[in-house]
């Protein structure tokens, strides 16, 4: 009876352990399939980031990352810079050039990277070489009235000045300009542009009692023309004497302007005394 009553109970005890092997078996599966995922996860990310680091962007070396500073080069001749950079490690690269007004030519206004800053040694440095002050020649604005003038100038990138003179050339129309109209000058320049004020009015001369002759001789002496000629039928003495004169004697005319002549004739027929 002991006999048989240990067996059923040896025999009880089987199912238990067999539950308990499977239980501790699925427990066991349970916790590696996470850590699996973490470490695909950690070698992909690992993967990528040389992938991304050595390939596609790839970093100076630690034995090359030591910076320089670059030097102050402008102000220099270019085969100044070649030699100034050359002894600090650089390279000089591209030269571009520019018009500058106060630099003189072939001397360097700019540099990229700038003066102060830290760059990789045997790097390019590119420079900004001065062509100089940008020279042009003087439009001719003679004759052209003093506003239209004034225009082309400062379109040109002149300054202007303007003076005023008595000129026989009409009133607001330009005489000269200093420098002459041609003359290469440097930008920005000054001009000075004088504009006529008309001609200079003069006072008639008492011209009545003289020979036609005689007053044609004094008025263009005095820069004025002979206009008309009206010839008056007078007896007498005094036959081409000067009867009057249009404008009168005393009156502003200016020069260069016509002035009409009255002359005594004794006859008005051709030919005639």
């Amino acid at each position: 009876m002991m006999g048989g009553s240990m067996r059923r109970r040896r025999g009880g005890r089987r199912p238990e352990a067999r539950t308990a092997g499977k239980r501790t078996s699925r427990g066991g599966a349970g916790w590696r399939l996470p850590v699996l995922a973490v470490v695909v996860l950690l070698l992909g990310s690992g993967s990528g980031y040389l992938y991304a680091t050595q390939l596609l962007f790839p970093g100076v070396r630690a034995e090359s990352t030591s910076l320089v500073e670059v030097p102050d080069v402008r102000g220099m001749e270019l085969s100044e810079v070649r030699v100034m950079l050359e002894n600090r490690g650089f390279s000089q690269g591209r030269v571009d050039s520019i018009l500058h007004p106060t630099v003189p030519a072939g001397r360097v206004v700019g540099q990229t990277p700038l003066a102060g800053q830290f760059f990789l040694p045997g790097g390019a440095v590119e420079v900004m070489v001065s062509l100089g002050p940008e020279r042009r020649p003087v439009p001719d604005v003679t004759r052209l009235r003093s506003d239209r003038a004034l225009t082309v100038l400062e379109t040109s990138g002149f300054q202007v000045s303007v003076d005023s003179v008595e000129a026989d050339a009409p009133e607001g129309q330009v005489v000269s300009t200093d420098p002459e109209a041609g003359t290469r000058v440097t930008l920005p320049s000054s001009i000075r542009m004088t504009v006529s004020l008309g001609p200079p009015l003069l006072e008639l001369p008492d011209l009545v009692g003289m020979q036609e002759e005689e007053a044609r001789a004094v008025l263009e002496e005095l820069g004025f023309v002979v206009g008309e000629v009206e010839n008056r039928a007078r007896f007498g003495f005094g036959q081409g004497d000067v009867l009057e004169t249009f404008p009168e004697a005393g009156a502003m005319v200016p020069r260069g302007g016509a002035i009409r002549l009255v002359v005594r004739r004794r006859s008005l027929v051709p030919g005639g005394e």
